[in-house]
């Protein structure tokens, strides 16, 4: 199972310092870890809120590390894309998978699968024993529906204002956190389903 997905930045920012990121977009699947836990179980619904928002952010924080060493070991100079040029850019994307051990900053131990596209970091957190080469297909089918349909690579792409759009990739991608085997009929269907929802 998927535990979240997230956006989040993996390039300076004019409002943010250079080890910062910030995330634009997080959801997160399956059962509140702090209600199933006893050391959390006593915190307030804004506290066990705030919690979940570290841990998101630990999330984006450890990717954009692992994004941040992959360019800087490959040597490649990011070049502006505009848009239209969404499949080549997904094509060049620099990707990975992050092991985090249990209690960093999850309960169990977790699998990241990351897609650096330009400033834009796309991040799966799955548990351990899920199929990696299923929720790298997920992952860049999502990432490649967010490029194309809602436009994400322009200078004044606002993510934030996008969020239902997003949800409704989610719902039909990944539903509830599930990772879909994919046949080429119902990978058509989808396709066309999610195409008329975002021509609405």
């Amino acid at each position: 199972m998927v535990r979240c997905f997230l956006i989040h930045t993996v390039c300076p920012v004019s409002a943010l310092s250079a080890g910062e990121c910030r995330v634009l977009y997080s959801r997160l699947f399956g059962p509140d870890e702090a209600l199933l836990s006893e050391r959390y179980r006593g915190l307030s619904p804004e506290e066990r809120r705030l919690l979940q928002k570290e841990k998101i952010s630990v999330v984006a924080r450890q990717v954009l590390s692992a994004v941040s060493l992959s360019r800087e070991a490959s040597g490649r100079q990011l070049v502006d894309a505009v848009p239209g040029e969404e499949a080549l850019v997904l094509q060049d994307a620099d990707s990975g998978v992050v092991r985090l051990r249990a209690g960093d900053p999850f309960s169990e131990e977790m699998s990241v699968l990351w897609l650096g596209v330009q400033s834009l970091g796309f991040t799966l957190v799955c548990e351990p024993h899920e199929n990696l080469l299923l929720a790298e297909g997920v992952l860049r089918n999502l990432t490649r529906h967010c490029l194309e349909n809602l436009h994400m690579l322009g200078q004044n792409s606002e993510v934030l204002l996008k969020s239902s759009r997003i949800d409704v990739l989610l719902s039909r991608l990944l539903p509830h956190g599930q990772l879909l085997f994919l046949n080429h009929r119902f990978a058509q269907s989808l396709e066309k389903e999610v195409a008329a929802y975002m021509a609405k």
